[in-house]
């Protein structure tokens, strides 16, 4: 017993522990409907109240039916316990209407919080650094978030609402009971004691499994979205992978459902002993009062009073027992939501924060930049150094992994660098305003985005505040080849794209980067960043969009991330990239006269081509 009770003062100060959470989740309630919130809580109120009352109506119509059959049944004595049993009739109604209405109140709520706790959730998953997207332990975390965000903030809600209408309702019946004996209310909290033991233990136990097995889970959906995703189905096709994949899935899912049912059966076999004792002490209690009964020391009508809110009472325990344990489990889940919610990002803006020009008039340069990737100790970049002047289009070519695709990400500031400075116009970067800087900067990333929308929707993403005029978007769609595009398309720009939805059309990998390039024009920054603008174009395709890009950037400062030198050899100046730094710096036929790394690497893609 002591064991138990130990263990029940562990688990009550961690309970402890999750109030803040209980007070910043009602904060989160109350503050996303507070009109329902006031609805909700008066319902219980009045849910809670209602047991009572029936349980003094049942006393008073029972003792007044054997009144009437002591007397002879007159129609006199008749009237009170028709009035009673009407009354009582009412009360059963009213406790239907109770019933229906918390229904629609309970699913008007949780909608309503379900919504603004995902809205709290986008905006702060918005506001983090791409830093945590390649970290593990964060897309554990969201996995669970994203789990359990549907339902468990109003889960806790209704537990809480369990608890408190329970609560007062078990109250009243221990009154009730009290008057037959002060030690009877005590006999019916401590049978509690064994189940209380059981649902605190267990609940604990399954939150710890939840996080243990949250990587081996997202495993398991990594393996289904391989089975069943569009990106992956020609290859796992052609390969046969997809009973390798079947059987990784099912191994992965047995382990985790038998040691899930292993939790379950442990829960239930103690539950079971809970249970037993409950009723030994039920038995026992009732026994007694019968016994009194019998021997005329309780009236029949006390005795059915009794019984009912004995009865309740257990049930009302039980009921309890539940809520807490609900409580308790949601209130550990409350711990990873804002644990989540408390993440801060690391690019943010300084106090003093300078507002940027909205034209380039000295360009950009890279100071003695260093900077390697959160998790790892190799730097991409070393000291380096750049110049982009205002106006012009440079390329910087490099072999995979030498920090091309980085120079990107420090330019948008996704990342900052661990030493150095990235100035725009002479202002280090992290001095300007984040979102403003970003306004000022178009991008094509390596891998763009596929937005299943239309055509003319997924142009204008580029920049939202802008018009969206049909001309705006033509000639945005025309700098980037991707009027042709439109003019196959069955309702040209207002056709839907991707195969999310029904309807849509599909575009080849070669469109799709097309599509990303016209919206990345539509933006109209003074500054233009492509990441491999023409790797899945053809060489024709190439030399159009060459043509059509340099008359867009015209007076524009654009950067031209390119493994391709038949792309590079357009620019104005050629940066070549090698082991974090910039090697060589020309036009191209600077660059092959030079005889460098670039001429070399120049002459061995003419070999390959011809």
């Amino acid at each position: 017993m002591g064991g138990v009770v130990g263990y029940l003062k562990s688990r009550l100060a961690g309970s402890a522990g999750q109030l803040p959470y209980l007070s910043r989740t009602v904060g989160i309630v109350w503050r996303s409907a507070p009109r329902l919130t006031v609805g909700w809580v008066a319902l219980l109120v009045a849910q809670g109240v209602l047991p009572v009352a029936v349980v003094y109506l049942t006393k008073a119509l029972v003792d007044s039916l054997v009144a009437v059959t002591r007397g002879g049944g007159s129609s006199a004595s008749l009237r009170a316990p028709l009035i009673l049993a009407l009354a009582m009739g009412g009360l059963l109604l009213l406790g239907e209407l109770l019933r229906a209405a918390v229904r629609w109140v309970r699913t008007a709520h949780s909608e309503v919080i379900r919504d603004h706790v995902s809205g709290l959730v986008h905006e702060k998953a918005l506001s983090l650094d791409l830093a945590y997207f390649e970290s593990p332990e964060y897309h554990d975390q969201l996995h669970r978030i994203r789990y359990d965000v549907q339902h468990r903030p109003m889960a806790l809600m209704d537990s809480l609402g369990a608890f408190l209408q329970n609560t007062l309702t078990l109250v009243a019946m221990l009154v009730v009971v009290a008057r037959f004996g002060a030690a009877i209310p005590m006999l019916l909290l401590v049978s509690t004691v064994p189940a209380l033991w059981v649902v605190l233990r267990y609940a604990h136990r399954e939150h710890e499994w939840r996080l243990r097995v949250t990587p081996e889970e997202r495993r398991a959906y990594y393996y289904e979205w391989v089975l069943t995703s569009r990106e992956n189905a020609a290859e796992v096709r052609l390969f046969g992978l997809g009973g390798h994949f079947r059987r990784l899935y099912q191994e992965l899912r047995a382990r985790l459902r038998g040691e899930r049912l292993r939790l379950a059966r442990d829960e239930g076999s103690a539950g079971l002993l809970g249970g037993v004792t409950a009723l030994a002490v039920t038995a026992v209690t009732l026994a007694w009062m019968v016994w009194r009964a019998a021997h005329g020391k309780i009236t029949l009508g006390e005795l059915a009073m009794f019984y009912q809110a004995f009865s309740e009472g257990q049930r009302l325990t039980r009921s309890l027992l539940e809520s807490v344990a609900q409580i308790y489990t949601n209130g550990l889940f409350l711990g990873t939501l804002f644990e989540f919610l408390a993440l801060q990002p690391r690019v943010v803006d300084q106090p003093t924060a300078a507002r940027p020009t909205l034209s380039l008039r000295e360009g950009v340069h890279f100071r003695g930049v260093t900077f390697a990737y959160p998790g790892s100790e190799r730097p991409v970049l070393r000291g380096f150094d750049l110049a982009l002047a205002a106006g012009q289009v440079a390329a910087v070519v490099g072999s995979n992994g030498a920090g091309k695709s980085t120079l990107i990400k420090l330019l948008c500031r996704l990342y900052d660098p661990q030493e150095g400075r990235i100035e725009l116009d002479g202002t280090d970067l992290r001095e300007l305003p984040l979102g403003e800087l970003r306004r000022m900067i178009s991008v094509l990333f390596q891998e763009p985005v596929h937005y299943s929308m239309t055509l003319g929707e997924n142009l204008t993403l580029g920049n939202l505040q802008a018009s969206a005029e049909e001309a705006a978007i033509r000639a945005a769609s025309v700098a980037a080849g991707a009027d042709e595009i439109a003019r196959q398309l069955p309702a040209g720009y207002e056709t839907p794209l991707g195969t999310w939805f029904a309807g849509g059309t599909e575009l080849s990998v070669g469109e799709w980067q097309r599509v990303a390039l016209a919206r990345s024009f539509f933006r109209q920054a003074p500054l233009i960043l492509l990441d491999e603008p023409t790797s899945a174009m053809d060489s024709w395709a190439e030399n159009d969009w060459m043509a059509r890009f340099r008359r867009l950037a015209s007076g524009r400062t654009a950067l031209i991330i390119t493994h391709r030198f038949t792309t590079a050899m357009r620019a104005d100046v050629i940066h070549v990239i090698s082991g974090g730094r910039i090697v060589e710096s020309g036009t191209h036929s600077e660059l092959v006269a030079r005889g460098g790394l670039y001429a070399s690497s120049w002459l061995a893609q003419m070999r390959a081509a011809t």
